[in-house]
């Protein structure tokens, strides 16, 4: 099997300035799929890029598959950070005769990407495509944490026939959960808006012991997002999350969501991420785009995501111990006590969470927290990301 079965190039020429770009662009900085495709061996590439360009399933928003080359117009007239950028641009995934192509073709791509070690940036499309995205990490015999960033749950009930991979902007989330075999250990959501989302979904994610956050969560301070995004093997970016305000591109777009600059920093956290292995970004319609302001985002927040990659601090616990603390704190009705790691390197947390009938020493799931779960369990309070977690360890 070769990628450019499944993959168009582009022209760069369509999307570059009159005048050139400049050497410090990320245009003249990245190698792009023209007529030959790419090698990928030798791990010459960190990052790829690709396009798909199908939204017959995207909910209120058709338009979106026009996305990746609008972004590319953008991107690519950005400069380069303070690092070496080795990106390649892949092309686009066509829509295929059936969505169902177009689904397989996104799944194989990204799974032997990651097999190679080179991050995919998916541009979609409608969001829809989480779900191939998620398809691809099966035969990978891991279980897999995803991160949504989302004014909402996907959890519509699906229309298709049951055996159908298809699904759509609505339901994906549905689709994933109830996937055979499971191999999702954690959702978590970032952003949701409680009256776009009825009490049984949450209820649902309440019985699921998954991680939903409110948008209020965030607004005050976005740093509390990095430990949720720190944890995620795979993230999906919807760009409604974003107030129209700021990202006016999109058929569901609302007055509530992230600030332009919050977004960025979503991103950022996640390139920061060293689990994290595959990203998409969804849902980005150029037929409600004002003067290019939402391509130009999205292209900031993308370019946020490769500095963040590029400033990854291979802070994985406890790798050497010595770089780390211990700490063990009681809880208050005498149960026992919990232990958590702070890395000396950027002063970030975790705590360990012991599997069922092990102790803290014999097997643990380490999991990234806050600062202040660490003070909730001084004070002797159990911290309601530890029991969530070993909820879905038993």
């Amino acid at each position: 099997m070769s990628l450019s079965d499944f993959l168009s190039p582009v022209n760069p020429e369509t999307f570059s300035p009159a005048q050139g770009f400049m050497t410090s662009q990320l245009g003249m900085k990245t190698s792009f799929y023209t007529d030959e495709f790419p090698e990928l061996g030798d791990r010459r590439f960190d990052i790829a890029i690709i396009g798909v360009k199908d939204d017959r399933q995207a909910k209120q928003n058709e338009g979106c598959f026009l996305g990746p080359d609008y972004f590319r117009e953008q991107f690519y007239l950005l400069h380069e950070g303070a690092f070496g950028s080795r990106i390649v641009d892949l092309g686009n995934i066509q829509a295929g005769a059936a969505v169902s192509d177009t689904y397989i073709a996104l799944k194989l791509v990204v799974a032997e990407l990651i097999q190679q070690e080179i991050i995919p940036v998916i541009i979609g499309g409608g969001q829809d495509l989480t779900y191939p995205q998620y398809l691809a990490y099966e035969g990978l015999e891991q279980k897999v944490d995803l991160v949504v960033v989302d004014r909402k749950f996907d959890l519509d009930e699906d229309e298709h026939e049951e055996g159908s991979i298809i699904t759509d902007s609505d339901a994906y989330l549905n689709r994933i959960l109830l996937h055979q075999p499971n191999y999702l250990f954690n959702f978590s959501n970032v952003g949701y808006q409680t009256y776009l989302v009825s009490q049984e979904s949450l209820k649902v994610m309440n019985k699921l012991y998954f991680d939903v956050h409110r948008l209020g969560d965030f607004l005050k301070d976005i740093s509390s997002a990095e430990p949720v995004l720190r944890n995620a093997n795979m993230v999906s970016f919807d760009l409604s999350a974003i107030r129209s305000a700021d990202a006016p591109a999109n058929g569901n777009a609302g007055p509530n969501g992230f600030y332009g600059e919050q977004a960025c920093k979503i991103a950022h956290y996640a390139g920061l991420n060293d689990k994290l292995t595959s990203i998409g970004f969804y849902e980005f319609n150029p037929a409600f785009d004002r003067n290019a302001q939402t391509a130009m985002l999205l292209a900031q927040m993308v370019w946020y995501f490769v500095d963040g990659f590029y400033n990854r601090k291979k802070d994985l616990p406890l790798n050497p111990k010595s770089a780390y603390m211990i700490y063990r704190t009681s809880l208050n009705d005498g149960s026992g006590e919990m232990l958590f790691v702070k890395s000396k390197k950027t002063d970030r947390w975790w705590m360990q969470v012991p599997y069922p009938g092990m102790t803290e020493n014999e097997r643990y799931h380490l999991v990234p927290c806050r600062y202040e779960d660490y003070t909730m369990a001084v004070n002797g309070e159990m911290p309601d990301l530890w029991w969530r977690t070993y909820q879905k360890l038993l």
